[in-house]
C-alpha cells in the first residue's frame, strides 16, 4: 500500500509541477491560446495559480521523503484539491462543463 501511495503522489506531483511551471513560464496571452480561461484572468492570477500548483507538487513529496514535517503532505493535497475545486467552478461558469463541446 505504501508503494502505491508513493507512486500516486509522485505522478500527481509531476503533473502539478508541469502544469504549474507552464503557467509560471508562459506569457498569459500565449497561454490563452491553449487555455481559454487565461484570457479572462490577469497575469498575477495565472502566476498565482501556477505558484500554488508548483508548491503543492513539492509539498506532496518532499516532506515525507525528507522526514521533515510530513504533516505538510496532506495539507498540500488539500490545497491542490481546493485549487482544482476552483478550476471546476471557473470552467462551469464559462460553460465548459461535461458535454460542452
Amino acid at each position: 500500500m505504501n508503494t502505491a501511495l508513493w507512486i500516486l503522489a509522485g505522478l500527481l506531483a509531476v503533473a502539478f509541477a508541469a502544469a504549474g511551471s507552464t503557467k509560471l513560464m508562459t506569457p498569459r496571452v500565449k497561454l490563452a491560446e491553449k487555455m481559454p480561461w487565461a484570457a479572462d484572468a490577469t497575469d498575477g492570477q495565472v502566476k498565482a495559480i501556477g505558484s500554488l500548483e508548483a508548491a503543492g507538487a513539492l509539498g506532496l513529496v518532499l516532506p515525507p521523503a525528507l522526514g521533515i514535517a510530513p504533516v505538510l503532505a496532506p495539507a498540500a493535497a488539500l490545497g491542490l484539491a481546493l485549487v482544482m475545486a476552483g478550476a471546476v467552478v471557473v470552467h462551469l461558469r464559462r460553460g465548459e462543463g461535461v458535454g460542452a463541446g
